[in-house]
C-alpha cells in the first residue's frame, strides 16, 4: 500500500477522519457530555464540516489546529456523505448549533466565557443564556476582532470553566490552541463554537426543524446571506464533493496510507 505524502490534502483529510470522533447513538452522546462537563486540564472542543475539510486541504496551520484538539466531532450531512464513501459509519450528526446549548446548560452556576461576534450580539446572547440556559452563571463577552494575545490575557484574568468561540474558521481554532496552552492545567472546556454566539444573539436564524432534519440548513442559510456564504456553499461544496470521489477513488487503487 502506498503513502500519502504529508504534504497532500489527502493526506490532511485521512488524517481528519481518523481523529474525528463517531458517536454511534444517544446514549454514547450523554456519556461523552458528562465527560465534557468535568474536564481535568483545559481541552479543546472543535467540530468538523465540510467547509473546514476543504480550509484544512490547501491551511496545513488550520489542519494541524484542528489536530489538537482533544476531541473532534462531525458536523453537517456533507461529512456523513465522506463517510459513507470511505466505508465508514458516520454515526451522529453532531452540529455545534444544537449541541453547544446541550453543554452550556451543564456549567450553569460556573464561570463562562464567550469570545467572538460584535459586541450587540456577544451581549444578546450573554442575556439570553442568563435567560434560558445558564441563569447561575456569571457570563463575560467581549467581541470576536481583537488579535489572540487580548484573548488569552483575558481568559488568564477571568479563569473561566467554559470558554466558548464564535470567531469563525480558523482563528477560533488557532485561537483555542494558545488559550488551552496558556490555561495549562487548569480545568476548562474551550469549544470552537462557529456561528452560535450569532445564532443565541440572534443574529442568524436557524432554519425551520424539517428543514434541519433533511440535512439541508445550509440552503437556508445561503438564501439569508448570499453574498458572504456563496464560496462556502455554492463553490465549495462542489469541491468538496470532488476530493471526497478522489479520496475514495484513492482508497479503491490501494493508496490510502498516511505517511507519518
Amino acid at each position: 500500500m502506498s503513502a500519502i505524502p504529508t504534504s497532500s490534502w489527502r493526506h490532511r483529510w485521512l488524517s481528519l477522519v481518523e481523529h474525528i470522533r463517531q458517536v454511534p447513538d444517544e446514549s454514547e452522546l450523554q456519556l461523552l457530555l458528562d465527560k465534557l462537563e468535568r474536564p481535568e486540564r483545559a481541552q479543546i472542543l472543535a467540530f468538523v464540516n465540510a467547509h473546514a475539510m476543504n480550509s484544512a486541504a490547501h491551511s496545513p496551520e488550520f489542519h494541524a489546529a484542528l489536530l489538537a484538539a482533544d476531541l473532534v466531532l462531525r458536523d453537517g450531512s456533507g461529512m456523513a456523505t465522506l463517510y459513507r464513501m470511505l466505508g465508514r459509519e458516520p454515526g451522529l450528526n453532531l452540529n455545534g448549533t444544537d449541541l453547544i446549548p446541550r453543554i452550556m446548560a451543564k456549567y450553569d452556576g460556573k464561570r463562562i466565557a464567550l469570545f467572538g461576534t460584535r459586541d450587540e450580539y456577544a451581549s444578546r446572547a450573554r442575556d439570553s443564556m442568563a435567560d434560558e440556559l445558564t441563569p447561575h452563571s456569571q457570563i463575560d463577552s467581549v467581541h470576536g476582532f481583537h488579535d489572540l494575545d487580548i484573548y488569552v490575557a483575558m481568559a488568564m484574568h477571568q479563569r473561566p470553566d467554559l470558554i466558548v468561540l464564535g470567531m469563525g474558521m480558523p482563528k477560533q481554532e488557532l485561537l483555542a490552541v494558545e488559550l488551552r496552552k496558556a490555561l495549562k492545567n487548569t480545568p476548562c472546556l474551550i469549544i470552537c463554537g462557529g456561528a452560535i454566539i450569532d445564532f443565541l444573539g440572534g443574529k442568524t436564524t436557524r432554519a425551520p426543524q424539517w428543514v434541519r432534519n433533511m440535512g439541508c440548513e445550509w440552503v437556508f442559510r445561503l438564501a439569508l446571506e448570499p453574498r458572504r456564504l456563496f464560496m462556502r456553499y455554492v463553490v465549495g461544496n462542489p469541491v468538496f464533493l470532488m476530493r471526497a470521489t478522489t479520496l475514495k477513488l484513492s482508497a479503491k487503487n490501494g493508496a490510502s496510507g498516511i505517511s507519518h
